[in-house]
């Protein structure tokens, strides 16, 4: 069955960078499009970034756009969320998620999800 398995994640200053990692089985990767998503404490899960199959089409959810860098390696079938300048608001448990549905910029949902990393930005 999918399995994904975030990393990566953890305590850093205003500022900051951390890179995160997805690690993808039970399925062929290099066929998805795959996408990072995540969730604050007390709100919805919020779409992030997107990257499509051949890791050459990204999108970026407004507040995270020239800060985060969304990758791939099919080969070694990992998904890449490098955050640089992580502001206090970035605080939330990051996911990597496959068939996601994206409206709008608007997280409808997705078809599966790994069990996410903590990212929290504090000075």
């Amino acid at each position: 069955q999918v399995q994904l398995v975030e990393s990566g994640g953890g305590l850093v200053q205003p500022g900051g960078s951390l890179r995160l990692s997805c690690e993808a089985s039970g399925f062929t990767f290099s066929w998805f499009t795959m996408t990072w998503v995540r969730q604050a404490p007390g709100k919805e899960l919020e779409w992030v970034s997107t990257i499509n199959n051949g890791g050459i089409t990204k999108t970026y959810t407004d507040s995270v756009k020239g800060r985060f860098t969304i990758s791939r390696d099919n080969a070694k079938k990992t998904l890449f969320l490098q955050m640089n300048s992580l502001k206090v608001e970035d605080t939330a448990v990051y996911y990597c998620a496959k068939g996601c549905t994206v409206v709008g910029g608007t997280l409808r949902m997705c078809t599966d999800r790994g069990q996410g990393t903590q990212v929290t930005v504090s000075s």
